[in-house]
């Protein structure tokens, strides 16, 4: 099947010019591990999607998975402490790259052995598919591990829809939001930019954070009594973690304001050509407040809804794809050091969210039960320098936090992820 690159395909693979740009991740199987049976449903899921033998063809902008048996990239792995074990390698795949071009191979698999269970995680090349994709895939690799049969992609799985056809089908929104542009320009102007002590290192470091039942119940009550969204919610959460790392902005006469983003799923605004689509479909949109230490998380939630609700409401995140054509239309002429710094200059934004409801997700996909525990990461980029997973289950909510080093050290980040939980718990 050959297929043409999307926008944001093309885009993501420029972005892994300057690094890695990948994804990753982990399922908890409530099942010993046995690493050859895993190798057989990875071999037998893959190859019922028709997901092997990728071949990349950078210069014509087209890909296509040739089919056919192919060997399993699988790393067994093991230690004291799983959940450590767990996370040093999702570090160590964000930071590993893939083949740039040619026939290369867009997933990487690893098994952390926890005795009774064990950590099933996917490292991919992020081109080549959306979160939601992946937790069909490792849903039906799971379910040939018990021993079930190989999930069938839909027609089409593999197929890349056309973002031209999306801006002709979308075109009164993408008219009636040319009105908005001056005011993100005039908002990107107020934003206090995050500092690097070098710009160029992209290196990502991870961390996680867990919230349990009860900490899942205190976000879904607040969002409900608020009139708010969980997502809105974290972007408020990081807006205040945040803030006492970017003190310095009470010096600035403009760039006074701190900015977070948040990844959408745009798969809807596509229509039904793209309903099972393996490839990632997506937009953004930013926030940006004072944010001032006195203002309460209720005042600050409601109008980071008030502005994201705004933004959904008017269909406003496709407007960053024609941001993002504009860069396109740009990088050619830029050096590598210019790239590396460009949407720095232009687009401060210090953090950014990319939820993920896995419950349903794994229903859908033909998953028993409940949905299983499941953890995310997502390379940086050169979008922002912090990336906030959500992976939200039946009753775990899952945080994973990618961050480049050359931003934040591990202190800042570990009084990040205090602030965030201690602020959660006081909900």
């Amino acid at each position: 099947m050959n297929n043409r690159l999307n926008f944001f395909q093309r885009t993501m693979l420029r972005w892994r010019d300057l690094h890695p740009y990948n994804a990753v991740h982990v399922v908890t199987v409530t099942d010993p591990l046995d690493g050859g049976r895993l190798r057989d449903a990875i071999a037998r899921q893959l190859g019922a999607f028709g997901m092997t033998h990728l071949e990349l063809d950078r210069a014509r902008n087209r890909y296509a998975w040739r089919g056919g048996a192919e060997g399993t990239d699988l790393r067994l792995l093991s230690g004291e402490d799983p959940q450590q074990r767990v996370d040093d390698e999702i570090a160590r795949q964000l930071n590993a790259p893939f083949p740039p071009d040619g026939r290369i191979g867009p997933f990487r698999f690893f098994a952390v052995d926890a005795g009774s269970s064990f950590h099933l995680g996917l490292a991919y090349d992020h081109f080549v598919a959306g979160g939601d994709s992946i937790v069909r895939l490792l849903c039906g690799i799971v379910g040939c591990y018990r021993g079930g049969s190989a999930a069938q992609a839909a027609v089409g799985a593999a197929l890349a829809p056309s973002y031209g056809r999306l801006f002709l089908r979308q075109a009164g929104a993408l008219l009636r939001g040319l009105a908005s542009l001056p005011g993100i320009a005039a908002a990107c102007r107020r934003s206090f930019r995050p500092v690097y002590a070098a710009i160029d290192d992209g290196r990502n470091a991870f961390a996680r954070l867990r919230l349990g039942a009860a900490e899942q119940a205190a976000l879904l009550r607040a969002a409900k009594t608020w009139g708010v969204t969980q997502n809105d919610l974290f972007m408020t959460l990081l807006l205040k973690a945040l803030s006492p790392l970017a003190t310095e902005r009470s010096h600035e006469s403009i760039r006074r304001e701190l900015a977070v983003a948040s990844i959408v799923n745009i798969r809807r605004d596509f229509g039904s050509e793209a309903q099972n689509a393996f490839v990632p479909l997506l937009a953004s949109f930013r926030v940006s407040h004072l944010a001032p230490s006195e203002i309460g998380m209720k005042e600050l939630a409601c109008s980071v809804h008030t502005e994201s609700n705004r933004i959904k409401q008017g269909k406003l995140y496709l407007q960053t794809l024609l941001g993002l054509s504009l860069a396109a239309m740009q990088w050619r002429f830029l050096s590598e050091a210019q790239r590396k710094r460009f949407f720095a200059k232009h687009y401060a934004v210090w953090a950014g969210t990319t939820p993920l409801n896995v419950s349903p997700l794994w229903a859908q996909a033909g998953g028993r039960g409940p949905a299983p525990e499941y953890l995310r990461a997502v390379s940086t980029g050169p979008l922002a320098p912090m990336v906030c997973a959500i992976s939200t289950g039946d009753e775990v909510v899952n945080v994973g936090i990618s961050y480049r080093s050359a931003a934040f050290d591990r202190n800042m980040i570990d009084g990040v992820v205090a602030d965030m939980l201690l602020r959660i718990k006081s909900l």
